[in-house]
């Protein structure tokens, strides 16, 4: 999980209402069940001084936090105006994604990471094909998905967001999840496969209040409050995430993520 050097980086909203709330809660509660993850990567392609470092989605930031700990110049790209927001407080040089075909032929970046928005991304091959254009020869790009929905003890959790919205388009968290799924969005990118790897990700909370905030935060759960409202959307997470309570009132669910090492040739 979180190490010390995480404690006391998260800011306060830059706005007002519901959006800079689900903001600051992702930001203090949920980003920081994927440590795990962005430290493998780190580990696994030795994320240092020489390395230039593009978040594609990058939230509020606390994966190129870490990276730019051990050195690396970093750089961020997230739609979110208030997570935009909580990464500048960070002190991160974060802006918003430009239209379509506006990086086009400017690859810049020894390395492209997108470890939040596959999905729920609305197009995850776009999503890569950009990331593909952004990197240098030689450089790599990083998807990341969920696991396994199996070794995914979050996935009956996750499963309120489809019951409580009853209408199709609500993308799968774990359509990418299968063998090959990752590695199928790279048809035409000109990106290789060059590795990759499973990494634990428990997500644990000190409280119920503050399991139901974290995954709020998420994004997954939008097309469900909008068709149910949030009121009752967040009594049925409490109820789903009743097997993960411990007797201390704390909640925790063992789970995997997957990422996939891409490069591209020089």
């Amino acid at each position: 999980m979180a190490s010390a050097r995480v404690t006391g980086t998260t800011a306060g909203p830059p706005g007002t209402g519901r959006a800079a709330a689900r903001a600051r809660d992702w930001a203090e509660i949920q980003e920081r069940m994927l440590v795990p993850l962005y430290e493998a990567v780190h580990d696994r392609l030795e994320v240092g001084p020489a390395t230039s470092v593009l978040g594609l989605g990058c939230r509020s930031g606390l994966a190129l936090l870490l990276a730019s700990e051990r050195g690396a110049q970093v750089t961020g790209l997230e739609p979110d105006e208030e997570l935009r927001g909580l990464a500048r407080e960070r002190r991160l040089r974060v802006g918003p994604v430009p239209r379509t075909g506006a990086d086009v032929a400017r690859p810049a970046y020894s390395l492209v990471t997108v470890f939040e928005q596959l999905p729920p991304g609305a197009e995850p091959r776009r999503t890569a094909a950009r990331a593909a254009r952004l990197v240098l020869p030689g450089g790599h790009v990083v998807l990341a998905a969920w696991g396994p929905r199996e070794r995914c003890e979050s996935a009956a959790v996750l499963d309120v967001a489809r019951r409580m919205t009853r209408r199709s388009g609500v993308r799968d968290p774990f359509e990418l999840s299968p063998p090959g799924a990752l590695e199928d969005l790279l048809a035409g990118t000109g990106l290789r496969p060059a590795g990759g790897g499973r990494v634990g990700c428990p997500f644990a909370y000190p409280d119920l209040d503050s399991a139901v905030r974290g995954l709020l935060s998420t994004g997954l759960y939008d097309a469900a409050a909008e068709f149910s409202g949030l009121p009752l959307v967040s009594k049925e997470l409490e109820e789903a995430l009743q097997p993960y309570l411990r007797a201390d009132g704390s909640v925790r669910m063992a789970n995997v993520f997957r990422y996939l090492i891409t490069e591209r040739p020089r």
